[in-house]
């Protein structure tokens, strides 16, 4: 009797989440779905610039005074200009007669710096169906498909990762890990795991999933659950680690430049929010951990194979777990060649005049090769496997090593096929709105709403936190929606005695809670593609009802932990105020 309202609680959720299920999965295939939203960007773009949309955007606007002339001490005035697409237009008054403008010059302080003040610019949508916006369209289809950053990243890599996965590499590890972890604490590594993936930055959404999906199968327990569990903890704790990684200084900066809209002396440290960060790793672990124990793997346990849930593992699988000796033969070099390769990656970043070696001032320079490297390390160890065990060349009709090494790589872009169709149509649909000045046009009127509220602190960045979840909606890119909301919320939150460090923590829980239930993820559409390798007619509606446990627990704890945080008066990190003299 006392576990009932305990099942009926969890009962009534697994019933919610398959009506979440089954409402996304009726909506159109990804594609259709991406294809179409695309569509309709392109007549929201024509329906705004014909109404005339517009918003102001606040910008930080350098104070100028007039140019005189030295000899008459009158201003120095030149024919006044625009930029019309690439051609230069003289601007002309009703009578066809050029206009001129005064000449002005920047103010600087006495260190030199430009002095600054508040301003604003205009920001109207951008009209797709006109004629330079469609030819826009039609000149970037190619370039938004090729320069989609999530498409070379998950390439790349995959070319690596599948040699170790068809070697069989990827099995004999998840053979050994699964007799040495215990099964009560393979849940919160996976999380554990997934939040510190983000040091290297997005290559997490592509290596772990499939992983953790297949030692959670191997184990007898859902692949789904796997999955869940550290895609809770690449995405929607991707702001959270243990050590600062490429995002902080990328958004310290973003802060930096929003302050100096209303201070242009103040300055934000990169490890501003690392303790606040350090702190959240282990609650968000925790928190993981807890919803996929009481809430995802239980509504799994009850479904068949072919719907996510477990497989009963038979005698021939359990003995297909046992390590051979070929295999241990194999473990053996890929162990000596990984460490050898991980040597070498490490020592191009670390030893003086390396590569990927930073100066003393100069910004890291290994986070953009950190794909190249998981490809190499992957390669390297997958081949090193294959080699004592025979698959590689086996995979060769002429049993050539090199022969053996391309079929596996081809093989692997054949299985990634479904994903380069999708991530084309996605790629347009993110490019053209963006291009569309939508997206940060939305932004900007939900700043403006927030602003005419009047809240405590607390309250405030609790408001903020679901704006920039809703955000995450309309603008997947991390670092692009800070660059629109910085300039807009930063210096707004200072006028009312908020740091810059304290609303960019916000931003970072708002940022990643729902960043595992937006399509507009470049990644969503990869875990898809991974998750239908178990359940062939999984969609949208399956990951998004599996993901929103997540994304509900870890904005509320993660939420209240910032608030608390808040009320004990705790620095956020090294140089990180919680509050803002704004001398009124």
């Amino acid at each position: 009797m006392a576990d009932s309202p305990t099942g009926a609680r969890r009962g009534l959720l697994a019933t919610f989440l398959d009506v979440v299920e089954r409402v996304g999965n009726r909506l159109p295939d990804p594609i259709t779905l991406f294809g179409g939203g695309a569509v309709f960007v392109l007549l929201l773009s024509w329906v705004g610039a014909t109404l005339e949309w517009q918003v102001d955007k606040p910008v930080a606007m350098p104070v100028t005074q007039q140019v005189l002339d030295s000899g008459t001490g009158q201003p120095v005035e030149v024919l006044q200009t625009t930029v019309a697409g690439r051609r230069t237009v003289l601007v002309t008054d009703s009578d066809g007669n050029p206009t001129k403008t005064t000449v002005a010059s920047p103010i600087l302080d006495e260190q030199g710096r430009l002095q600054l003040e508040r301003g604003t610019q205009p920001v109207k949508a951008v009209n797709l169906l006109s004629r330079d916006g469609f030819k826009w369209v039609l000149d970037t289809l190619v370039s938004n498909f090729t320069g989609f950053h999530p498409l070379g990243v998950v390439l790349v890599a995959m070319l690596g990762i599948g040699i170790a996965e068809k070697t069989g590499l990827v099995g004999a590890i998840l053979k050994a890990i699964t007799r040495i972890t215990p099964q009560s604490l393979l849940t919160p590594a996976m999380v554990f795991v997934g939040i510190l993936s983000s040091l290297a930055a997005d290559a997490g959404y592509v290596v772990l999933p499939p992983i953790a999906a297949a030692l959670y199968k191997a184990a007898g327990r859902s692949p789904l659950a796997g999955m869940a569990a550290v895609f809770a903890g690449v995405s929607a704790g991707f702001s959270a680690n243990l050590v600062i990684t490429s995002l902080d200084p990328l958004l310290s900066g973003l802060s930096e430049a929003g302050a100096a809209i209303l201070d242009p002396s103040y300055t934000v440290n990169p490890a501003a929010n690392w303790w606040f960060m350090i702190a959240s790793t282990g609650v968000l672990t925790l928190v993981g951990w807890v919803v996929t124990a009481r809430f995802v793997e239980p509504r799994y346990d009850g479904k068949p194979a072919d719907e996510g849930g477990p497989s009963p593992v038979t005698e021939e699988e359990r003995a297909a777990q046992v390590v051979t000796d070929e295999e241990r033969a194999g473990l053996r070099m890929s162990l000596g060649v990984g460490l050898f390769t991980t040597a070498l990656c490490l020592a191009l970043i670390f030893v003086p005049g390396g590569p990927l070696y930073a100066e003393s001032g100069e910004a890291p320079r290994w986070g953009q090769a950190i794909v190249p490297m998981i490809f190499f390390i992957f390669l390297s160890v997958g081949v090193a496997f294959g080699i004592p065990t025979g698959k590689v060349r086996a995979a060769s009709p002429s049993g050539r090593l090199d022969g053996g090494i391309a079929r596996l790589m081809a093989e692997t872009m054949a299985d990634m096929g479904p994903y380069i169709v999708l991530a084309f149509f996605a790629a347009q649909f993110v490019a053209w709105f963006n291009h569309s000045q939508l997206g940060i046009m939305l932004a900007i009127l939900g700043g403006d709403f927030l602003a005419s509220l009047q809240m405590p602190p607390q309250v405030l960045m609790a408001a903020f936190i679901v704006v920039a979840m809703m955000g995450n909606l309309f603008i997947g890119s991390a670092s692009a929606k800070y660059a629109f909301f910085a300039p807009v919320f930063v210096p707004m939150f200072m006028a009312v005695g908020i740091s810059p460090e304290l609303t960019q923590a916000a931003y970072r829980i708002g940022d990643s809670s729902t960043n595992i239930i937006t399509p507009l993820n470049p990644y969503f559409v990869v875990i898809l593609v991974f998750m239908q390798k178990y359940v062939p007619k999984a969609g949208i509606g399956t990951l998004v009802s599996m993901m929103l446990p997540y994304s509900i627990a870890f904005w509320l704890i993660w939420t209240l932990m910032l608030m608390g945080w808040m009320t004990l008066g705790w620095p956020l990190g090294p140089e990180g105020p919680l509050t803002y003299d704004a001398g009124i």
